[in-house]
């Protein structure tokens, strides 16, 4: 028969042993949910206002009306070494078919290197035109808005269900799609150089669906993609210069 003191010993030792598994298992949890949190409050804001000032990020930039409802928005810049009409005449070559985007061409480029000179035949850019963005024809930017040396505003709209983009004009809206702008807006900056703003505006939807993966994965490769695309084109202008 136990005695008093085992009876004791039970009780006092059967209760510690139950929270510390419970903590064990719900440790996975906490360290994820406090994870999250930091990157929501101290990281992720700087991905998406990187080299802006307080002035950049608040201001309304044309293109800006054309997703009056977006859930989803950026403003990264940076200050290249050559004034506007030379950083315009790079911007206006980009695509996949002509100069490629500047940025890791192993990933949206399929490994083919962005263009490294002005080329003449793909200087003619106007508003209405498609720029295809991949393989295929598939999916493509229009061009929204277009001022020379001072505003390009490319728009995508994509089809979710049918993995492709498809004609605002012509196309009813499909239930399940991204639409958004990306615009590029020079201004001339001290020295001769380039104040270059880039501003992204984006809805999804269904947004459920939409808005976690723009949160875990759209926003982190817009950055890393956008951020090399600024080294790119500044190692470019500055070479030509």
């Amino acid at each position: 028969m136990p005695t008093r003191r085992t009876r004791r010993h039970r009780a006092y030792t059967r209760p510690r042993n139950l929270p510390l598994s419970r903590v064990s298992r719900a440790l996975p949890v906490v360290l994820a949910c406090g994870a999250l949190a930091a990157y929501a409050r101290w990281i992720r804001p700087g991905l998406l206002t990187w080299g802006a000032t307080r002035e950049e990020i608040t201001r309304v930039y044309p293109g800006d009306e054309l997703v009056p409802d977006a859930d989803a928005t950026s403003t990264m810049a940076t200050t290249l070494p050559a004034p506007p009409e030379t950083v315009w005449a790079w911007l206006v070559q980009m695509g996949y078919d002509r100069g490629g985007w500047y940025s890791w061409d192993w990933l949206d480029h399929y490994g083919r290197p962005s263009a490294d000179h002005i080329e003449p035949r793909w200087q003619a850019l106007e508003e209405g035109q498609s720029i295809d963005t991949a393989r295929g024809g598939r999916t493509w930017f229009s061009v929204a808005l277009l001022a020379p040396h001072r505003t390009l505003v490319l728009r995508s709209d994509l089809d979710l269900t049918r993995g492709h983009s498809f004609d605002r004009g012509s196309e009813p809206a499909p239930r399940a799609r991204l639409d958004g702008i990306w615009g590029f807006h020079l201004a001339p900056a001290p020295g001769g150089g380039t104040r270059l703003v880039v501003r992204t505006r984006g809805l999804g939807r269904p947004r459920p669906l939409t808005r976690p993966l723009d949160l875990l994965l759209g926003e982190p490769a817009h950055f890393v993609m956008q951020a090399r695309q600024f080294q790119n084109l500044r190692t470019r202008v500055a070479a030509a210069a």
